[in-house]
Parts: structure tokens; C-alpha cells; sequence
């Protein structure tokens, strides 16, 4: 199998456009460039390639050339990789961007703790784990209703809820997502008038002015915009954001080989009765030659275990049902309550927490689930008086919801989905979807 060099090619304009897009104005009388909405290539002043078929930047943008808007967003970039380890837009002042999502572990923790810990004294519990920031252009807007394009699957099949940047999927963007960390009371704890202020004060201030403009500072509303404007322009770079350097992708480019065990649990990955995880996590190109994402964004319940080292999960009556609540508020109907987005696995070997609630931190632990549940859920799930309490993180009344597709069809008495070798070889394939990957020297 070989990527096409044109799906590379239209994944890099892509990129481009939806620069463009973010700087696509005339300057504003509250110097913040408004940002990108979401709409097709054709409606953000895009022309297609007659050639390729693929976007092109138009030569000007909102009355400036494309050089300038360029130069533009390369400074919003440079500004955005600033403030992304900057701890001093935190309430406490010690806790930045990268404290959770770090660089070196895919964006996601360094640490393996299920939840992190944040707030003003940096004590407080979040509610799940972190997700990785990795991929995440490719996540489309959360919908309850999805249908996959006439390039890449077939439009008569509703998948259900799909997308959103978070577990539950209540943003859609970038910014909107960065907000959402920068105000938390159990996170960076912050406000805008304090994130305005310690951008006042931060090195690169003047570099700040120049880029959005002498008013930004102005109003602490208008400088808190721009600041999440700069953190989505950099977290749109696709060099450091979504890469493509797997070992995997270099397999799917005919640029490496798969050793025997990477391509047995290849195979139990995407066999549709043993672990059947590709028909969640897709591990095929699509039609158009685009990379596969290891994700098809969905939100689904599967009844992973209560974490009793969330102390909100302490409280008996607490549930942390997904969709439908707490940290989302617009949907409350029952069929949504306790679906989770599904991750990508792309750089999945380098997280060191599982699940919405972290509950598990090995990947072989994650994969003994999935292979067990059903068959013995006493290794998973309390047993009380005898009984086994399955699916304790969700109440009875939800259980509808919950995920039946292989591996989870069998009861107890059936043998496990994997046996133990089938696990290391699952496990093998998917340590060859982490980035970074170099062929050996000779």
C-alpha cells in the first residue's frame, strides 16, 4: 500500500489555506484578527487547482497580498509556541499549555497520573484524563448525525455522534478548546484580565502589539482573543502537529517493513471478528490516499471501570456521563449519556494514561480489557455478595448505550478475544504508529 504523493500534497495546502483563512481581513478597530469559521475552500476565497483538483491560496486576502498574510500567521505561529510554555498566563503562574500536554510525550502528560492536577494551588482534581492535541485537524465538527463523504465512505450510513475537539465534543476549534483549560478552576485557573496582563508583561509583548496590532492591549476581552488565536495557529503547524513520520506510514509508502509480530497484531487489529478495532480506529488510507487518523472521531460507550482515584468519584451519586454531562450542558437526552470521543492512536505507545477517566495505564492493560470484559468481567469490575458490578462508572438506566460490536459479543465462559501472544503482537503493530520513526542505520 502507498500513500499518494497528491493526498501529502493536499493535506500541506490544506494546512496553508486554513492559515489564510485564520488571517483572512482588514484590520479590526479591536486589533484581533477574527478567526477562521468553518466552511469549504470555495467559500474562504479559495480556487481550486484545475490541475490536481486541490485548494490554492488566493493572491490576496482581505486587501493584503499572500505574502503578508503568510508573514502573518508566522508570527502568530512564533507567538502562539510562546504562550503555549508560557506559565504565567496560569492563575498560579506555574502551570502552562505544555504542563499537560507535553511536546515530548505526543502533547499529552509526562507523568501517569490518571487526571492532572491544577487550580491555584495546583491540589485540584480535574475530572478526566488529558487527550492528546495531536491530529486534531482532521476531527470534524461534532454532529449527531454523521455521514462520511462520497470520497471516503458511504453517505447513506448515519455513524451518530461524531467529532468535537474534546471527550465530550462540545468545541469545535482550536481556540475555543484552549479556553476551555485557561479558565478552568481545576486547570490553569486563569481569566482574561489575568492572561492580558501577563501578556503585557511577557518578552515578546512588543512582538504581540506588532502582530495584532497598537490597540490590542487596549481591552483585556480583545487581547485574551488574540492570545487564542495564537495558540490555534500554532497548534495548526503541521510539522509538529501531525507529521506523518510512523513507521506505519512509512510501511503504507513502501519505505519499511513490518517485522512478522507488527503485522500479526496488524492483522487482529483489523479483523473484524477478533479485536475488530479498526472499525473504530481506522488503519487504512482513505479512498483519496490521505494518511489514515486511527480514529473515525465517534463517540461511543464502552463501560470502562470507575476510577476511584477521581475524588469527584468518590460521591456515589456522581457520574461523569460523557455527552450529556457535567462539563457539557446542551445535550441531556439519555441515548447520549456516557459516549466518549474516540482518540486517535496515532503515538498511542507514548501515553501513560488510558481512557476518558485514565483508569488504566499500560497499553496491555487496555488491551486485556477490551480482550475480557465480557468473558471475565471480575477482573475488571467490583464483586459484591458473589456478583459482579459490571459497568459501574454508568448507571442501569444507560446501559442501552453501550457498545455490542465484536470484541464485545461474548459472555462469560467464551475465550477472551486475545490470548496473551495475540496481545504483544497487538501491541507490537501499534508501537509502530508512534512519529519519529527512522529506518536503522546500515
Amino acid at each position: 500500500m502507498t500513500v499518494r504523493g497528491d493526498a501529502r500534497k493536499a493535506m500541506g495546502l490544506a494546512a496553508l489555506c486554513a492559515a489564510l483563512v485564520l488571517m483572512g481581513c482588514d484590520g479590526r478597530s479591536d486589533g484581533v484578527l477574527p478567526a477562521a469559521q468553518a466552511a469549504p475552500a470555495s467559500a474562504a476565497g479559495v480556487a481550486p487547482d484545475p490541475q490536481h483538483g486541490l485548494a490554492q491560496p488566493p493572491t490576496q486576502v482581505g486587501g493584503q497580498s499572500r505574502a503578508e498574510v503568510f508573514e502573518a500567521v508566522r508570527h502568530m505561529t512564533a507567538l502562539g509556541k510562546q504562550m503555549f510554555v508560557d506559565p504565567s498566563l496560569s492563575g498560579s503562574g506555574k502551570l502552562s499549555c505544555a504542563s499537560c500536554h507535553s511536546p515530548g510525550n505526543a502533547f499529552t502528560p509526562a507523568n501517569a497520573l490518571s487526571v492532572q492536577l491544577g487550580g491555584g494551588d495546583l491540589h485540584r482534581q480535574g475530572l478526566r484524563a488529558v487527550p492528546t492535541l495531536m491530529y486534531l485537524r482532521s476531527v470534524p465538527q461534532f454532529t449527531l448525525h454523521y455521514h462520511d463523504s462520497d470520497d471516503d465512505g458511504d453517505e447513506s450510513v448515519d455513524a451518530g455522534p461524531t467529532g468535537g475537539l474534546t471527550w465530550d465534543g462540545r468545541v469545535n476549534r482550536a481556540s475555543d478548546q484552549a479556553r476551555i483549560p485557561i479558565l478552568s478552576s481545576f486547570e490553569m485557573g486563569s481569566t482574561p484580565g489575568k492572561v492580558a496582563a501577563a501578556v503585557r508583561a511577557a518578552p515578546y509583548a512588543d512582538e504581540f502589539r506588532k502582530t495584532f496590532g497598537s490597540a490590542v492591549f487596549d481591552n483585556d476581552d480583545a487581547t485574551f482573543k488574540a492570545v487564542l488565536q495564537s495558540l490555534e495557529a500554532f497548534e495548526q503547524t503541521p510539522q509538529v502537529f501531525e507529521p506523518y513520520t510512523s513507521k506505519y506510514d512509512a510501511w503504507l509508502d513502501g519505505k519499511a517493513k513490518l517485522t512478522d509480530a507488527e503485522l500479526h497484531g496488524l492483522q487482529l487489529f483489523n479483523d473484524e471478528t477478533k479485536g475488530n478495532c479498526a472499525s473504530c480506529h481506522i488503519s487504512q488510507p482513505t479512498k483519496t490516499g490521505a494518511p489514515p487518523q486511527f480514529s473515525d472521531f465517534g463517540l461511543i460507550a464502552i463501560g470502562v471501570p470507575r476510577n476511584h482515584a477521581i475524588a469527584a468519584n468518590r460521591d456515589p451519586k456522581f457520574f461523569d456521563l460523557g455527552v450529556c454531562g457535567p462539563e457539557r450542558t446542551d445535550r441531556k437526552e439519555d441515548e447520549y449519556c456516557g459516549l466518549f470521543r474516540t482518540p486517535t492512536l496515532r503515538n498511542v505507545a507514548l501515553k501513560k494514561s488510558f481512557f476518558h477517566n485514565g483508569i488504566y495505564h499500560s497499553l496491555d492493560d487496555v488491551l486485556r480489557f477490551y480482550a475480557r470484559r465480557d468473558t471475565n468481567p471480575s477482573e475488571f469490575y467490583p464483586v459484591v455478595g458473589g456478583k459482579v458490578r459490571k459497568f459501574d462508572d454508568l448507571p442501569r438506566r444507560y446501559w442501552a448505550n453501550l457498545n455490542t460490536d465484536p470484541p464485545f459479543d461474548r459472555k462469560p465462559g467464551d475465550a477472551p478475544v486475545f490470548s496473551d501472544a495475540e496481545i504483544k503482537d497487538v501491541l507490537a503493530f501499534l508501537n509502530t504508529l508512534t512519529d519519529g520513526w527512522q529506518p536503522a542505520a546500515h
